[in-house]
């Protein structure tokens, strides 16, 4: 179940990237990828929840994930850097992932 979250957690974050080159879904193959990426998130995303994740643990930890490293990315990458705000957002984020896998099975 874990690797099928992994999958979903790279695949949208790869359609989320591409949202931008698409250009508003004007070009063609930046948005066939998004749109690819995005299928494969959430089918893989099903499949974790199938194989015995719990909903809200797979939930924050694809979700949290994904912000976390787009907002590294866009540091690193795209000139996009957060203020202060935005990072103890993040940190909270992340507080709360870690709060719900501690307090889970699934």
């Amino acid at each position: 179940m874990w690797l099928w979250l992994g999958l979903a957690i790279v695949s949208e974050i790869a359609a989320t990237l591409m949202l931008r080159q698409s250009g508003g879904f004007t070009n063609p193959g930046p948005s066939a990828v998004a749109v690819l990426g995005y299928t494969v998130a959430f089918y893989a995303l099903s499949q974790s929840l199938v194989r015995g994740m719990f909903v809200s643990t797979a939930y924050a930890i694809w979700s949290g994930v994904g912000i976390a490293a787009l907002a590294l990315i866009g540091a690193l990458f795209l000139d996009e850097r957060p203020g202060l705000v935005q990072v103890a957002g993040l940190v909270l984020v992340t507080a709360g992932i870690v709060t719900l896998q501690l307090s889970s099975s699934g």
